[in-house]
């Protein structure tokens, strides 16, 4: 069966090339006789997997050398608690809520201090990503908290928070390697990688060292403390060894793709077919405000729940699959991350385009 083209939130696409490159080593890894599934965390050659991989996303990500890459598991979610039990000393966060991952780190935040809600979009179903220029920051505030991309509800954060000097503390799994960034704007920044750069299971966190203490909270688990994690070059325990193998990969993929420049410049150029025609079509629409549109998730509907239905179910006879908006927001969304092909949106647009002229006089 020939691949569809997959608009999955997550577990999303991956680079077919890197799919077949782990195709072709799946039974012996480069002369270990064995797969990368089955070798000791502790061998020699997943050592340099695992530091290749490092330093191959310090190169796209131009990360510093005061700041620590770890390689971890629990996905981002565990991130909700991992950064309270870390870095709220003073047991005060401020949250900026745009979605509802911001929304759960805020509510898990809650449960180890004082977390202050400072900004909101949830008055208009998270549709916008709420001035954050000149934003009441708590004086005590040990961080500033943004999910900077929301997967559910296609928002972006184009400019970061003023935080007055607290670090600011990101979750960027569903834009992650998508566009240059500057590392030193972040106190951490972290992403499952399921989205835009390899399988469910791994997490990867970007730390200023400053931040890693051994002050932590009180009962802070071991396998939940930074420090442990950094100390032992993510290899404290057993890691999920053949997913930082994949992320190994994809690493490689963008570096000979050009880079997080050139990401950025195929990704706008992507978006911008999906946007153009939503903003023509007389049945689709986007439903976030424009300038706080993400490259990476496009949420649209037709303003009848019996179209939306219908197209989900004709699209994905055709071979375009997981177009269902989240539940909360309705209609369709498409993500189209970095192994997105142009020629999958392209079609995509080609086949709404037919769907509209079908079915216009229902409308």
């Amino acid at each position: 069966m020939a691949r569809v083209y997959n608009f999955s939130a997550g577990p999303a696409v991956l680079p077919e090339e890197v799919l077949r490159e782990a195709a072709d080593e799946m039974l012996d890894y480069r002369g270990t006789g064995m797969s990368v599934m089955e070798m000791s965390h502790r061998s020699k050659a997943f050592e340099a997997i695992i530091n290749e991989a490092e330093a191959d996303l310090r190169e796209l990500m131009r990360i510093p050398n005061n700041y620590k890459v770890l390689f971890l598991q629990g996905g981002a979610s565990q991130q909700f608690a991992m950064i309270p039990m870390n870095l709220m000393k003073n047991r005060v966060a401020d949250y900026i809520v745009t979605g509802q991952w911001a929304k759960k780190a805020y509510q898990e935040a809650c449960i180890y201090g004082k977390a202050n809600k400072i900004a909101s979009s949830e008055d208009k179903t998270f549709s916008y990503i709420p001035d954050c220029s000149n934003l009441s920051i708590s004086d005590d505030a040990d961080y500033v908290y943004i999910c900077e991309n929301n997967t559910i509800y296609g928002t972006k954060f184009k400019t970061l928070p003023n935080t007055k000097g607290k670090p600011l503390v990101a979750d960027v799994s569903s834009c992650f390697l998508s566009e240059p960034v500057d590392v030193t704007k972040y106190g951490l920044i972290y992403g499952g990688v399921q989205k835009n750069i390899g399988p469910a299971g791994v997490v990867i966190v970007i730390i200023r060292e400053d931040l890693i203490t051994e002050d932590v909270l009180p009962a802070t688990p071991t396998m939940l403390r930074y420090k442990v994690h950094a100390d032992n070059h993510s290899l404290y325990n057993t890691p999920p060894a053949y997913g930082i193998y994949i992320c190994g990969k994809v690493f490689k993929w963008l570096k000979k793709r050009g880079g997080l420049e050139a990401m950025k410049e195929y990704n706008v150029k992507k978006a911008k077919i999906l946007y153009d025609f939503l903003d023509q079509s007389s049945m689709f629409m986007g439903t976030v405000r424009k300038e706080d549109r993400s490259l990476m998730n496009v949420p649209f509907v037709t303003g009848s729940a019996e179209l939306d239905a219908r197209f989900i179910k004709e699209a994905k006879e055709a071979g375009f699959e997981n177009l269902k908006g989240h539940r909360t927001v309705g209609g369709m969304r498409a993500s189209i991350y970095n192994a997105m092909p142009i020629e999958g949106v392209s079609r995509l647009v080609e086949f709404m385009k037919k769907f509209e002229e079908e079915n216009a006089k229902e409308n």
